[in-house]
């Protein structure tokens, strides 16, 4: 006889005289024919058993536990793998539009020789570096106006669009009155050093943009629901046609990105006067905006010393104009060198004193 059948039996015996000894049973002789009755062993499981069906009922309550949490977590979860999922992708397109524009300076270089490849590789960083500063601002707009995240991407687009068109015009236009008007080189070289001004001694953008004169005007001329409609940009409402907050967000970042260019393009022409070199450079810095922006947004933060060294490039495009103007001309290869060098350092002086706190 083995253990686990020594541990039932006493078990078992044990188990039936104490029932004897707390509920004495009649005799047969002595107890009424209806109460007569066989008494048949307690049948007690072994504790092994007991244990393995405690072991089976315990593991499937947890089963059922985590099931439950992995339904309420879910959503959470996959919120979390889509952004990291667009987080990704924006890094391969912005990483493909960056990799295109240095193909296409080269390209510049061996067709048209390196000066005018240096042109164009200094007006690109002039052009993106003010277009990832601009980035903020359109980061601001969208909290404003609480657009939501699945329509941002829209907005940009119609934004985008819009902006070369308007840059090309400018550009055309701009070409044509420096070839006139060498004294506009003063003014543009002014409007520089202005802004170089404002970024220079850390003057930021108000989060609050209510009394912005952009949103102001547009909010003015333009009759808006309260609500979005979907990503329409106009809704019927009460019998009367209006515009949509999506469409008054586009509004204002088309009319934001054409005070932008007050800046940027007088930069460019700052570096270079062929109308194709400054357009081909806003291209270029222009197209990877959209996929630009959702790294943007994520590390506003992060960039910390950005401003300033725009501000100081800004700056010395300006000196450069009056230079140039005055006859004391500086090579495009060594402003290439100084966009660059401020540049490079404005980042890697944020990522520094990101990683020391």
């Amino acid at each position: 006889m083995n253990l686990a059948s020594i541990i039932h039996n006493s078990t078992t015996s044990h188990s039936i005289s104490t029932f004897h000894k707390i509920y004495p049973i009649y005799s047969p002789s002595t107890c009424p024919k209806w109460l007569h009755f066989q008494l048949s062993p307690l049948r007690i499981p072994p504790p092994t058993l007991v244990g393995c069906i405690y072991r089976q009922r315990y593991s499937a309550v947890v089963s059922c536990l985590r099931k439950s949490e992995q339904r309420e977590e879910s959503p959470t979860a996959e919120k979390r793998t889509q952004g990291s999922g667009n987080y990704v992708s924006s890094v391969r397109t912005v990483a493909l539009c960056v990799f295109s524009a240095v193909a296409f300076g080269v390209g510049v270089g061996f067709t048209e020789g390196v000066t005018k490849a240096s042109e164009f590789f200094a007006g690109y960083l002039l052009e993106q570096s003010l277009s990832v500063d601009n980035l903020f601002v359109f980061v601001l707009i969208f909290k404003y106006f609480k657009v939501p995240l699945m329509y941002q991407n829209r907005v940009l687009s119609y934004g985008i669009a819009g902006a070369i068109i308007f840059r090309l015009s400018i550009i055309l236009l701009g070409t044509a009155t420096l070839q006139r008007f060498e004294a506009v080189n003063l003014l543009l070289a002014g409007v520089l050093l202005y802004s170089s001004f404002k970024l220079f001694t850390g003057e930021e953008e108000d989060a609050d943009l209510s009394d912005n004169f952009i949103v102001k005007t547009c909010q003015k001329f333009i009759p808006i629901t309260s609500e979005y409609n979907g990503d329409r940009f106009i809704t019927l409402q009460d019998g009367v046609w209006k515009a949509t907050p999506l469409l008054l967000t586009v509004a204002v970042v088309e009319l934001s990105d054409i005070a932008f260019a007050v800046d940027s393009i007088p930069a460019v022409f700052g570096v270079t006067r062929d109308p194709f070199i400054v357009f081909t450079s806003n291209l270029f810095a222009i197209l990877g905006l959209r996929s630009l922006y959702t790294l943007i947004s994520e590390s506003m933060g992060e960039l910390e010393y950005l401003q300033p060294s725009i501000g100081v490039v800004l700056g010395f495009i300006g000196f450069k104009m009056i230079l140039d103007f005055f006859g004391y001309h500086v090579s495009t290869e060594a402003s290439l060198g100084v966009v660059a060098t401020c540049l490079s350092a404005g980042v890697l002086l944020s990522l520094v004193k990101k990683s020391d706190q």
